[in-house]
């Protein structure tokens, strides 16, 4: 069975897909990623799809629920490298990726999961302090 690589970088993940997805891929994906978050307790999720020049609405679900369940086992997911035709079409079908950030490019897209991994954990610091 055919699997995207997800390589782990200190205390995030990484994926580049580099291969049109078809519907059990994508879904596969989506698991293995969900189960690599919680296997390595990891804080940030960047997905790299500038190989990705077509998408439709399951695949921009996929993406979405990635960012959702990632955000639910604690750690910020970053999409990177987006066509603008990609973008177009996940605007003409209404998807918000609601839980998932985007940058231009893998360099952007980590010094994003960086700045908001540090901001999650200055407020969990704050409430920490709040409930002494």
């Amino acid at each position: 069975m055919e699997r995207i690589p997800i390589l782990k970088m200190g205390d995030f993940l990484l994926v580049t897909i580099q291969v049109d997805l078809y519907d059990q891929l994508a879904e596969n994906l989506e698991t293995d990623l969900v189960n690599s978050v919680k296997k390595h307790n990891s804080k940030g999720v960047l997905i790299d799809i500038s190989s990705v020049s077509i998408i439709d609405s399951f695949m921009g679900r996929i993406l979405g629920n990635i960012g959702i369940m990632s955000r639910i086992m604690g750690a910020q997911s970053v999409i990177v490298g987006m066509q603008p035709a990609v973008a177009m079409t996940l605007v003409e079908l209404g998807l918000t990726l609601t839980g998932v950030s985007t940058a231009l490019n893998v360099e952007k897209g980590m010094e994003l999961l960086r700045s908001k991994i540090l901001l999650s954990e200055g407020q969990s610091d704050d409430y920490d302090n709040d409930t002494e």
